[in-house]
């Protein structure tokens, strides 16, 4: 599969911050053409935070980008916070970012939790979304849930799994999600980092199909983990606040209409194929381009080059 390289990094036009309850206030940033066409960005996760180059995935000159940090990472604030904080307060968190910035319609452009986060969005305001460029489909399912954090994926990663469930005692192995959860939230400060950069590791060391321990010790940074690794195990071991299982899936004809590429790495074993497959055979106006030579990264280059591909689709 042929390679492109990624548009250069621009520079944030406006920075802003806005609060969005008593408690949370987030970091709002736009980019490229004032006047172009308008894309919201929605980083992974949760928990994540948005970075600088995910402003290279669309044309300067064309788009108009909007990126923000989601509730408790990233530069909003208050930092790893879970109180007011589910997806539906995202979702209207976006709906938020829309009207202050004076946007009819927009594209919306998420990978891993930035996929729910669109269908959740998309499903919910689907008059808003013009179309969706979605990368490893995560549906927040119990499934895709228990087999990256409860044993399915360490069937190929077993060594990386071994140091993912060390700090759990041997008798709280069978539910890690709980187990973890109950850490992540406790009163001891030394506990709560250390399971938190254990957690983080554990996603860093897994999303690229050659593994990168740069990635790893990355993920693992105390600046990073904390946020990271509490948003997750609260949304997880919440479902997402979905009303049923499957509630994303089952919902999608409420989108229908909306065109949209499904980009999916072949070797995901983040976010297994499946979640696409079954998106994609549900949602008849999607496309589902699958990466044969990637894992669940968005810097694969593969991935990235079917993003571009997507984006550039889409230009109007």
């Amino acid at each position: 599969m042929r390679q492109r390289q990624l548009y250069p990094v621009i520079e944030a036009r406006i920075k802003r911050r806005l609060k969005v309850s008593d408690l949370h206030e987030i970091y709002v940033e736009e980019c490229g053409n004032p006047n172009g066409k308008p894309v919201i960005v929605l980083h992974g996760g949760p928990g994540a935070g948005c970075n600088p180059a995910m402003r290279r995935f669309f044309d300067p000159s064309v788009y108009r980008v909007i990126l923000f940090d989601q509730r408790g990472c990233g530069r909003s604030t208050p930092s790893a916070c879970c109180e007011e904080n589910t997806t539906w307060d995202l979702v209207a968190d976006i709906e938020r970012i829309r009207e202050e910035f004076g946007v009819e319609k927009w594209m919306l452009f998420g990978g891993s939790w930035g996929s729910t986060l669109a269908l959740a969005y998309a499903q919910t305001h689907p008059s808003r979304v013009t179309e969706m460029v979605l990368r490893g489909i995560f549906l927040i399912r119990r499934e895709e849930c228990e087999w990256f954090h409860n044993g399915g994926c360490a069937r190929f990663h077993p060594e990386l799994w071994e140091q993912f469930i060390s700090p759990i005692p041997e008798a709280e192995r069978g539910d890690m999600l709980s187990a973890y959860h109950k850490r992540l939230f406790g009163d001891d400060a030394h506990v709560r980092l250390n399971c938190a950069r254990a957690w983080s590791r554990w996603e860093g060391a897994t999303v690229t199909m050659k593994q990168s321990p740069q990635r790893a010790n990355a993920f693992a940074r105390d600046d990073y983990a904390l946020a990271f690794a509490r948003i997750e195990a609260h949304y997880f071991i919440n479902r997402g606040f979905m009303e049923e299982d499957g509630q994303l899936l089952r919902d999608v004809y409420k989108i229908a209409h909306i065109p949209g590429v499904i980009v999916q790495g072949r070797y995901d074993v983040v976010t297994p194929p499946i979640s696409a497959w079954q998106l994609h055979k549900a949602w008849p106006n999607s496309e589902l381009i699958v990466a044969p030579d990637a894992g669940h990264a968005v810097s694969e280059p593969s991935i990235a080059t079917a993003l571009l591909d997507a984006t550039d689709h889409f230009r109007g």
